[in-house]
């Protein structure tokens, strides 16, 4: 994975921040509304007041509308579907083939800890440090054959979405002036999560939660796939 200097050198020496804008992307979707992530929640009132204050920190740099509750991202899985079709539609065969990597992974709690705010060229984030190999074990059990794992993953914390092109250097500087508190978190569960693909910056909805002590499965709503 890369390291947090790794992320600020690249974000530095891409000169400029990539504006975001608000519109149905349906070139990505193609009439398709839902898309589905493994995550880590951490939707906890301690990251909760983080983000806001981060929020505030960086006033005017950032799309409005963004309400996506804390997560990381561990794994991309694509178009929830019932028949799957396309080669990034996600349907009953998939999800199978992800719990039985989780399983065979035997996954044990781990303790993370969420540091200082940094960047890639789209979005700030909080970047993710752990004493273990846990988040990076869960990225490498739920890269699908399709979307891939990836040599330089970086766990984060989306903060939010850039409104604009701004110069790299100067985000930087309003980033590192940000007084960040540590956020320590034990990671004993994991979720599968949704969201609507017209939406950019949308709500994150939770559909089922993976616990490592039971290796089960437990659904928050109908599954998809019925």
């Amino acid at each position: 994975m890369a390291d947090f200097s790794d992320v600020r050198r690249r974000f530095i020496q891409s000169q400029y921040t990539i504006k975001n804008v608000r519109r149905d992307f349906h070139e990505w979707h193609s009439g398709r509304p839902r898309f589905a992530i493994w995550a880590i929640d951490l939707d906890c009132p301690a990251m909760r007041q983080q983000i806001s204050l981060a929020n505030q920190h960086l006033s005017g740099l950032l799309l409005d509308g963004y309400c996506r509750k804390p997560h990381i991202t561990l794994g991309i899985c694509g178009f929830l579907s019932k028949a799957p079709k396309l080669t990034d539609d996600y349907g009953m065969a998939q999800l199978q083939a992800d719990l039985a990597a989780l399983r065979n992974a035997r996954l044990k709690p781990f303790e993370i800890e969420i540091g200082a705010l940094n960047s890639f060229s789209s979005a700030p984030f909080f970047h993710v440090h752990e004493s273990s190999d846990g988040v990076s074990a869960l990225h490498q059990c739920l890269a699908s054959s399709v979307h891939g794992m990836h040599a330089d993953y970086v766990p984060h914390v989306t903060v939010g979405l850039y409104a604009d092109t701004l110069p790299a250097e100067m985000v930087a500087k309003r980033l590192d002036a940000f007084a960040h508190a540590d956020v320590h978190y034990l990671v004993n569960s994991i979720s599968l999560m949704r969201y609507a693909t017209a939406e950019i910056g949308g709500e994150l909805t939770t559909i089922a939660d993976y616990h490592f002590d039971r290796m089960e499965i437990e659904w928050r709503e109908p599954p998809p796939f019925d």
